[in-house]
């Protein structure tokens, strides 16, 4: 009930998945444990820079994710103890960007250009820390800051940048299972199916698979033996894809790469499946199960999957720094470079059309109802989907983190 209820805008304080905000502060609690205890480690000084960058730069990004979802938070900085677990207060959203850019400036020049892809993929650098602190100052509105770190990210639009990273040149390849920690990506989610994730720990933090490719795949999957339709595994049905941005994609070169189109191939009989809620026919193609990608040892099958996450990637963070300059040579090239990948041609930058690329650039990858509510869009593309406005662009605090404490619901909620 609490993941449908985020598409119907429909959410309280006691049908929100509480990790949304318990996951984020185990990570916190680490971080600030960690932080504490470094100092006294015997440990060479770089080593210990670099492990304080990679722990700071952590948490602003948990700390930026839970002020997006929820706007008012407590600021914790040090481990809470059981004497004052109860007595925290909430931080001004103000307070908590402001931390969260203090600590990815502090991170920047403490963490390594590149790490070696063989023993340390997934680890943070430089250039993914200036990524993230781009991202926030467009979100506070500081886009000449921001202009100036992704400037830093991006280099020379279309090329390889200064940390080695580049546009890939298939789209298409982005979303290759095994294709992890490639060129454009500058944060990803690490997953494994290794990890033996199972129902009893699920949820809990210590799960290490990726859950979302089970949520996306369609119910009860079939297709007869000589179908030229994919070999998938059954899901769940959540997220599927809108008859609005089907109607948007038809004719973008990603639309192949981002839906998968069971409507059609059920009608021509190339394929069956069982609708599940709000079903459209349409599936979150970079995200589907792949047979190839199930778990054969231990744990659940369909908890174990393998395929990593993206949090920012090239691409991203182009269109980001075209919004922040807002137009110019420099703004049209970035948003050329995005459109040249795929094959289309030049199209004259405005906001409007960076709003447009990013919608079907990234679609699926968790940037739309953000972006709608910082461009203040949200009510006018949502409302028709339950949003309301004043109320919806936070989320209700879980019922159970306010329980015995000095933490105040949201307004909106009960």
């Amino acid at each position: 009930l609490g993941i449908q209820n985020f598409s119907t805008h429909a959410l309280t304080s006691t049908s929100i998945p509480e990790s949304f905000w318990n996951d984020h502060y185990q990570g916190i609690f680490r971080a600030n444990t960690l932080l504490v205890k470094l100092p006294d480690v015997a440990m060479a000084d770089n080593l210990k820079s670099r492990f304080a960058g990679e722990t700071k730069a952590l948490r602003a990004i948990y700390y930026f994710n839970l002020v997006r979802l929820f706007k008012n938070v407590p600021l914790l900085l040090d481990p809470l103890t059981a004497t004052n677990m109860y007595d925290v207060e909430q931080a001004t959203p103000e307070a908590v960007y402001d931390q969260i850019e203090k600590d990815l400036r502090e991170a920047i020049p403490a963490l390594p250009a590149s790490v070696p892809a063989d023993t340390e993929s997934g680890r943070l650098t430089k250039g993914a820390a200036q990524a993230m602190l781009g991202k926030v100052y467009l979100y506070r509105g500081k886009n000449v800051e921001a202009a100036a770190v992704l400037a830093q990210v991006n280099g020379t639009p279309g090329a390889t940048n200064q940390y080695g990273n580049r546009l890939l040149t298939n789209f298409s390849d982005l979303w290759v299972v095994s294709n992890k920690f490639n060129p454009e990506s500058l944060i990803e989610v690490s997953h494994t199916s290794a990890g033996n994730s199972d129902w009893g720990f699920w949820g809990s933090g210590r799960d290490e698979g990726n859950s979302l490719n089970v949520m996306v795949g369609p119910r009860s999957y079939s297709k007869p033996s000589e179908s030229s339709a994919p070999d998938l595994p059954s899901g769940w049905s959540f997220n599927v894809i809108t008859q609005d941005l089907y109607d948007a994609m038809k004719t973008d070169p990603r639309f192949g790469a981002t839906v998968l189109d069971l409507k059609a191939l059920k009608a021509s009989g190339e394929a069956d499946y069982i609708g599940g809620y709000q079903d459209t026919g349409y599936f979150l193609n970079k995200f589907v199960p792949r047979k190839e990608d199930v778990r054969t040892g231990g744990g659940a099958a369909e908890l174990n999957y393998k395929q990593n996450s993206y949090i920012i990637r090239l691409a991203d963070t182009y269109l980001m720094e075209a919004e922040a300059l807002g137009s110019g040579s420099r703004a049209q090239a970035l948003l050329d470079a995005v459109r040249s990948r795929v094959g289309l041609p030049s199209t004259p930058v405005t906001l409007s059309a960076i709003k447009n690329e990013r919608r079907m650039e990234l679609a699926g990858e968790g940037h739309r109802f953000f972006d709608l509510v910082r461009w203040g869009d949200a009510a006018n593309k949502l409302g028709s989907r339950g949003f309301d406005a004043g109320v919806d662009e936070i989320f209700p605090i879980p019922t159970r983190e306010l329980q015995g404490t000095k933490l105040k619901q949201n307004p909106g909620y009960n």
